[in-house]
């Protein structure tokens, strides 16, 4: 009785211990868009280039992580999920040292760019080891927990590293980053089962189906528009007269609502026929909550609150959402393979959308024009929900 016991807790030990690496996994390669946000005020007054050019920074992380997104899910099955999670943690630790060492613009580009290796790896990674060690009645729960990892971000980033850098500097609030990365790339090698090292011996690539298709579609949507967002809040919040530590706890703000939408709605979502609806409600809520942050003047901070409730609650459960989806669902294509497409869609949108509202807002001279494409794109995005359901449907419908 007393080794069934110790075996059971054993056990339960692990798949904690599992559940944890798999939050951190999406959580350190994703700091760098919120720490470039709450820090890149401070990063462009030391290093004397505009804070616009913040922009590009995400658009090289994420920008190669679409590109890689592309093999990330044949990479994964072919090297197997332990190897890949300690890749993952060491680009991570790389990427974050190079920035807290970087002294011109280029040298930021190029650092922040190898980050995007680890985020290339993060949902192919984490949703096949869901999908091989988790139980089938709890994988949304655990999609929804690991996917909250990504707001924890936005938490550590809006509260944590804004008074690690206003009181020792911000090369040592991205340094601080670094122990944490190899500590958790060692320990994967030790929580991760071993029969979970390699489930291909082949390197072979699969295109999309119809339904992916359409979920790579709405992704890419939400992503544009909540990187664009979250970029440049920080910086339009200081620019109505908002000081800039209350600005970074918008950030803060936004991440937890965003922990809170992903750790609820994602296991709400799995109890729906068809979780396209939900999708639907989520990005509209979005677009709501966009078109007021655009209204923000000197007297009306309070719309920045409600921008950042509303996002965090709306826009980022979706990806936490889809991501169940491809767990749940066969009729998307195998899981790891699915969920690197899916991210190369999500990841192109969040690379394009800083630099296209930059360029916008230059371009007119006035930020509404750079607002109002991201809350067209949101829109564009419920279309595609409503789409994607009747293809389900119709799916269903026919006989195989």
């Amino acid at each position: 009785m007393s080794i069934a016991l110790a075996k059971s807790l054993h056990s339960t030990m692990v798949a904690c211990l599992l559940q944890i690496v798999l939050v951190f996994a999406m959580t350190l390669p994703m700091l760098i868009l919120y720490a470039t946000s709450t820090l890149g005020p401070l990063m462009s007054l030391d290093l004397h280039f505009e804070p616009t050019l913040l922009g590009y920074l995400i658009m090289s992380s994420f920008g190669l992580a679409a590109v890689l997104s592309l093999w990330a899910g044949v990479i994964v099955d072919y090297i197997g999920s332990r190897t890949g999670l300690w890749v993952l943690f060491y680009a991570t630790a790389t990427a974050f040292t190079l920035i807290a060492a970087a002294e011109t613009f280029v040298s930021l580009i190029i650092a922040a760019a190898i980050c995007g290796i680890a985020q290339a790896l993060a949902n192919p990674v984490t949703n096949l080891l869901i999908a091989q060690q988790i139980q089938p009645d709890k994988k949304a729960k655990v999609v929804g927990l690991k996917q909250a990892g990504v707001q924890l971000a936005a938490l550590f980033a809006g509260l944590v590293l804004p008074a690690i850098a206003f009181q020792y500097g911000w090369r040592t609030a991205f340094g601080c980053i670094v122990p944490a990365a190899l500590l958790f790339g060692i320990a994967a090698f030790f929580i991760v089962p071993k029969q979970s090292a390699q489930t291909s011996k082949r390197l072979t690539f699969s295109y999309p189906n119809s339904l992916l298709r359409w979920l790579m579609g709405i992704q890419f949507c939400v992503g544009l528009a909540l990187s664009a967002f979250v970029t440049f809040l920080p910086t339009f919040a200081t620019q109505q007269g908002m000081p800039l530590l209350w600005a970074d706890m918008l950030i803060a703000v936004f991440g937890i609502m965003g922990m809170l939408s992903r750790i609820l709605l994602t296991p709400m979502g799995a109890k729906l026929k068809d979780e396209s609806v939900l999708l639907f409600a989520l990005i509209a809520i979005a677009a709501c909550a966009m078109a007021i942050t655009m209204q923000t003047d000197a007297e009306n901070h309070w719309r920045l609150w409600i921008g950042a409730v509303g996002m965090g609650l709306s826009a980022v459960g979706t990806n936490a959402i889809a991501m169940s989806m491809l767990v749940r669902d066969p009729a998307f294509g195998p899981v790891a393979t699915a969920s690197s497409l899916v991210s190369f869609a999500f990841f192109g949108g969040f690379a394009l959308g800083p630099p296209l509202y930059a360029a916008l807002s230059q371009y007119s001279g006035s930020l509404l024009l750079g607002w109002s494409t991201l809350i067209s794109v949101l829109c564009a995005a419920c279309v595609m929900t409503v789409i994607l359901a009747s293809a389900r449907r119709h799916k269903r419908q026919v006989p195989t």
